[in-house]
């Protein structure tokens, strides 16, 4: 029996006829033909009529090349079609039977009381992170297209449509996907880091922009209704932030002068974003009868229209800042005038407006387009997205290296963590500069320095936090600290440790536990503290269970360690989209975390594609944003209580295992690296202009240095998902060996090992291990297919280990809508995948291909990514 909707079984057949329209028209009755035939041949295989593969791999491998990149974009941008078809369904009132935020609030008032909820309500402070991971593989102008597609879909669903209405919706939709059809689909150029950020300011002005303070109505009326009270005009339980164009680790392309160019866009289009508000202000605000106490407060005593003359005064503000911004940038004569410096700049006068209206008795007038952009002002400030700057903590080493050994004090990499930690200190309190006034640096060293001149010149709202990737000592801290004063930065910046791998994650409540008892860094910090979390490269380094339970362990001692120093801690979660990168529902996300390391605040970055998924669209945007607010509320209110002791040491005992598992394959395994690399596209890869940083953090080295998302998506384009479950079997099969009963009960009332098990079950679920044996046939030394038939033997284990634990058939029984979704793409995924390898083999057999086949292996792993619906 079927459970997708049919309105969105509709919607997916509508924009399947329209695609198939235009690929009859674009290439003839011949191709179509051929693309049907393969469709055709693809649902056989996994209806189960023939789960022979022959068939299909026939037609495939006999096409004409001339057909061959046609077909793999129709099969890729029905893909993409289907995915906007569900992202538009599941952002309608039709998907949601319950309101998530009004449920949980009402829940939580019903067992905690009012007071409660609304004291933690009005003080929640979700931080999230836009990042430039290079996961988002669609082009910018088809991500614009496709927001066509789901805007016209939308329309088509509303009942009070005129014939004529529902025609031309109709018209425009099939005039976007020819435009669509007509567009290449894969980049041809690599992303710059500035183009990166402005790709993140595009998500704010076209989504986010609107889509919080509509978010904030909605709550106010939420808590009206069940708490009694609405939220304070500087409510503002979001704040968003961004790494694009501040994260330079392993990325030569991010530089202290493209951080600066970063900025001053930020400030380019906060202003440009403000001016549209101050506008629709002038407009509303006619009111020519005003207190006296406004007219005095802002010298308006003798004016006309006196809300108007302080809105064009702000005006005029704004557009000398746009101004000033643009002649930064363009590198040209700086404008006359003073732009604005800080949030209180455009606060005060908006609030006085606001207050005077209040007075007034203009309530409504007040709590309007007024109190809008008042919220906005509260959440994107100066510069829309605060940057946070990231650097390798071997940077940071060798440029203080180089000081150390210019100033004849001897070898800084040569001393132990207690003698650095001894000279840092000493330099931080003493007064006399440790920077030569005449020195040559190093290119690297020179660019470390410059960054830190780059952050004491911006107006402190505009950046954020440093962040020390690799982080492995409490130097590592410190060493920032002393560059950043000697470079002029007069402001404690927030030094944040990120802790990525399996040892920096147990080495972590040590080095926090050091800094924490140092009396010179307890008064930098002024009792703060931010602590980030590695979800990728732990999973890299160790395994998906191991990992996950190191950064539970990580984060219990931290918040146990924090209240002993009665310091503020906030968690940083550095997550991706998939899960072996940590991804993952966000309510399962935030139930999982241990009791206390959700205090109300949390930081969380939002990579990629992901940004696009839960931010692209105003609707979409305001159901991510509730679903973030009742996750929260629920984790701070309700957290769920510490694991029991016989848990504890059952999941210890499943990680030991999967561990040694893990590393055995990943590690010591001879065979493994070249299997990975000939069995996945992960040296093609490179053919994918993805971001601006490159795949590896070092030009040399192997699988170790890859980095995280390549590593991700070349498992996830053969369909094997190794990340996500290696070791899984091994761990499962250990507790069922030996704790079969406490296994059951873990998974009946302990949250964090329920979800990691939904989410292997999710992963092995998209898998399919015949497409990756097929992948091993045409591409991989026989000398290597014993260690593939391990692999995929592995799997079809964890499967039914599985199906074991859950006392279930089949996969994914309690989820038929994500079963179902799975079914109905891999009739489209699955040629997409034995055309790849095709191509793969005729490619490595050649050495080289004609462009137009190389562009059809490009399209194919953009499809795969679609199929998949994640990428890294």
């Amino acid at each position: 029996m079927t459970v997708i909707p049919e309105s969105l079984r509709l919607n997916v057949r509508i924009l399947g006829e329209l695609l198939g329209d235009t690929l009859l028209e674009s290439h003839g009755p011949e191709l179509f033909r051929k693309v049907e035939q393969i469709r055709r041949l693809g649902k056989a295989i996994n209806r189960g009529d023939n789960d022979d593969p022959t068939p299909l791999t026939k037609v495939l491998s006999e096409l004409e090349d001339k057909d061959i990149l046609p077909i793999a974009r129709s099969f890729n941008q029905f893909l993409n079609l289907a995915n906007i078809a569900e992202q538009q369904y599941f952002s309608s009132a039709e998907a949601h039977s319950k309101d998530v935020l009004e449920d949980s609030i009402e829940d939580l008032v019903s067992n905690l009381g009012k007071d409660q909820v609304a004291g933690v309500l009005g003080k929640l402070n979700i931080e999230l992170v836009l990042t430039a991971h290079p996961t988002e593989v669609t082009r910018r102008t088809l991500i614009r297209k496709y927001e066509k597609v789901s805007n016209a879909l939308g329309d088509l669903s509303r009942t009070d449509l005129f014939s004529y209405e529902i025609d031309r919706t109709k018209e425009r939709l099939r005039s976007t996907v020819d435009e669509i059809w007509y567009t290449d689909e894969v980049r041809e150029e690599r992303p710059t880091a500035v183009d990166e950020a402005k790709w993140g300011f595009a998500v704010i002005e076209n989504s986010l922009w609107n889509a919080v303070p509509d978010f904030l109505r909605e709550l106010d009326a939420v808590s009206r209704r069940k708490i009694g009270q609405g939220l304070s005009v500087d409510a503002s339980p979001f704040h968003f932030y961004s790494w694009m164009g501040g994260d330079r680790d392993g990325n030569p392309n991010v530089t202290h002068t493209v951080t600066r160019e970063v900025i001053l866009l930020g400030r380019w289009m906060a202003a440009d974003l403000y001016l549209r508000d101050i506008k629709e202000l002038i407009a509303t605000l006619s009111m020519d009868t005003v207190d006296s106490q406004f007219c005095a407060e802002f010298g308006l005593e003798e004016t006309r229209n006196p809300y108007r003359a302080v809105m064009h005064q702000l005006r005029k503000k704004l557009q000398t800042t746009r101004q000033w911004a643009e002649d930064l940038i363009n590198q040209t004569s700086i404008a006359s005038g003073t732009p604005l410096q800080s949030q209180q700049e455009l606060l005060e006068p908006l609030m006085g407006c606001y207050e005077s209206l209040q007075r007034m008795g203009l309530n409504r007038v007040a709590n309007g387009a007024l109190l809008d952009t008042i919220r906005r002002v509260h959440c994107f400030g100066i510069n829309l997205v605060p940057l946070d700057i990231r650097q390798d903590s071997e940077r940071h080493v060798k440029a203080v290296d180089e000081i150390v050994r210019y100033l004849g004090l001897g070898d800084y990499t040569a001393w132990s963590e207690g003698q650095k930690q001894e000279f840092l200190l000493e330099q931080l309190q003493n007064k006399r500069p440790l920077l030569p006034r005449i020195w040559s640096p190093s290119a690297d060293t020179q660019e470390v320095l410059d960054t830190c001149q780059v952050i004491a010149a911006e107006p402190e709202e505009t950046l954020s936090h440093y962040i020390i990737s690799m982080a492995q000592q409490p130097s590592d801290v410190l060493a920032v600290a002393l560059l950043l004063r000697e470079n002029g930065v007069r402001w404690n910046v927030p030094i944040v440790p990120l802790f990525e791998t399996l040892d920096d994650l147990d080495r972590a409540p040590a080095v926090m536990q050091k800094l924490w008892s140092t009396p010179w860094y307890m008064e930098y910090s002024e009792g703060r503290q931010t602590v980030m979390i590695g979800y990728s490269d732990s999973a890299k380094d160790a395994g998906k269970i191991t990992a996950t339970w190191a950064q539970y362990k990580a984060q219990e001692k931290l918040v146990e360690l924090s209240a002993q120093h009665d310091m503020s801690l906030m968690l940083f979660h550095g997550r991706g989209g998939t899960v072996g990168r940590g991804g993952g529902p966000v309510e399962k996300a935030m139930a999982s975390q241990p009791p206390g390391s959700v205090p109300g605040k949390i930081r969380v970055t939002e990579q990629g594609e992901m940004i696009r998924y839960k931010f692209g669209l105003p609707r979409v945007a305001i159901r991510s944003l509730a679903v973030y607010v009742a996750a929260m509320l629920r984790a701070t209110l309700e957290p769920n209580p510490a694991p029991k002791k016989e848990w504890r040491d059952l999941i210890e005992k499943m990680s030991g295992a999967s561990l040694e598992h893990y590393r055995q394959i990943v590690r010591q395994d001879e065979r493994f690296v070249p299997y990975f690399r000939s069995l996945t596209p992960e040296q093609e890869l490179g053919k994918l202009a993805l971001g601006s940083r490159p795949a590896k953090r070092k030009a040399a080295g192997g699988v170790e240095s890859l980095r995280a998302i390549p590593w991700v998506f070349a498992w996830m384009q053969v369909r094997l998902n190794l990340p996500a479950w290696l070791g899984a079997t091994q761990a499962l099969q250990v507790a069922l060996d030996d704790e079969p009963d406490i296994l059951q009960e873990m998974l009946a009332q302990w949250p964090f090992f329920s979800a990691y098990i939904d989410l292997v079950e999710m992963v092995v679920g998209k898998a399919d291990c015949s497409i990756a044996a097929y992948y091993e046939q045409q591409l991989v030394d026989t000398r290597y297919h014993d260690l593939g038939r391990l692999l995929r033997s592995d799997l079809k284990r964890l499967e039914a280990l599985i199906n074991q634990v859950k006392h279930q058939d089949v996969l994914l029984s309690h989820d038929p809508l994500l079963s179902q979704s799975i079914e109905v793409r891999a009739p489209y995924t699955d040629p997409l995948n034995y055309l790849q390898a095709e191509l793969l083999k005729r490619e490595r057999n050649a050495g080289q291909i004609d462009p137009e086949l190389e562009q059809a292996l490009k399209v194919t792993m953009a499809g795969i990514s679609a199929g998949m619906r994640n990428t890294g």
